[in-house]
């Protein structure tokens, strides 16, 4: 049950350490300054968010994940945000693809260079259907969980960082709400992917609890470094890269891998999302949905990896606090059987 609810919790954070959490532009975006009670509000609501979408999930025994949207949206609007969660995939997936090549072009390689290179590697990993995906979170996301820790506690030692300086200042403590409601409807479209695949609800909490500890940590420790160099962050395309020009360029290279590598896996996850949708009206192979879906997406990575998360998570943010208000209020009116 452990090894399984592990293999989970490895999923769920996979999909949210991506290219903007990894590289500190989503933190930033949302939080900064007076945020430490906005930060653990968003690992109490994610922990509550993720139980009720893997019990539903688990309970529907779903391939995919409309049958769970249902249960959360109501019918009315489960077409709405249907087609919001394609939209959403597609874009943070294009945003994805865009933060490979900026994470490249920090080496003096061309852009387009950085775009093309995860492309490969994506489409193969298809070839072993779910399973793949979940193997490559399963080796990946440790190292990576381990590099950013690192970097983020060696960087406050270093700097003479009071860990807990800004827990008082909380006036910031609403953007746990859009910060959440962002990242609900990728988690709806992943782990709407396993319910046939969880065998018994010890898993739910085992991945729940310990993704939302895992991303609750993380986001204290990154948002309190980002606070300390908050000048510096303007200069930068990946806010991670001001903190890393304190250290060796082993540091920086070392680091670079691993945000790529997050950046890979939540790109895996979002077109996990899509290729699952679309397989019972589509009946081919996992990766050759994947190599349509990343060649329609490939001509939108020319806006650049910045301006797409300035603009575009903010609004989703907003859309999707409907979504995140239904799951947090699911177990009260699924039991009064309201919807």
């Amino acid at each position: 049950m452990i090894k399984a609810g592990v293999k989970w919790m490895f999923l769920i954070v996979g999909t949210m350490i991506g290219a903007g959490y990894a590289s500190g532009r989503e933190l930033w975006q949302f939080f900064g300054q007076d945020s430490s009670l906005a930060i653990l509000l968003f690992a109490l609501m994610f922990i509550f968010c993720c139980v009720a979408i893997m019990d539903i999930s688990f309970k529907k025994q779903s391939g995919h994940y409309l049958p769970v949207l249902r249960a959360i949206v109501g019918k009315h609007l489960t077409g709405v945000y249907d087609w919001m969660i394609i939209i959403y995939l597609f874009t943070t997936t294009v945003i994805m693809l865009a933060g490979s090549g900026a994470t490249w072009q920090a080496f003096h390689f061309p852009y387009k260079f950085g775009v093309l290179i995860i492309i490969l590697p994506l489409i193969l990993l298809f070839v072993w259907d779910v399973k793949g995906i979940v193997l490559v979170n399963s080796f990946v996301l440790p190292l990576l969980i381990a590099g950013l820790l690192f970097v983020l506690i060696l960087f406050i030692s270093d700097q003479h960082l009071s860990l807990f300086g800004h827990v008082m200042e909380n006036s910031n403590w609403m953007a746990a709400f859009p910060f959440t409601a962002l990242n609900i409807l990728p988690l709806i479209a992943v782990l709407g992917a396993i319910g046939n695949q969880v065998k018994r609800r010890g898993e739910i909490w085992v991945a729940s609890v310990g993704s939302g500890v895992i991303l609750g940590v993380v986001s204290y420790l990154y948002n309190n470094s980002l606070i300390q160099i908050a000048e510096d962050i303007i200069l930068y395309e990946i806010p991670l890269f001001a903190i890393l020009k304190h250290y060796p360029y082993a540091m920086m290279l070392f680091m670079s891998l691993m945000l790529w590598i997050a950046i890979f896996t939540t790109a895996a996850s979002g077109t996990l999302g899509l290729v699952t949708r679309f397989r019972e009206y589509v009946r081919q192979p996992l990766w050759i949905l994947a190599m349509g879906v990343i060649a329609v997406m490939l001509p939108f990575t020319s806006f650049g990896f910045s301006t797409l998360i300035e603009y575009l998570y903010p609004l989703y943010g907003i859309l999707n606090l409907y979504v995140l208000a239904s799951l947090l209020l699911y177990p009260i009116l699924s039991r009064f059987k309201i919807r």
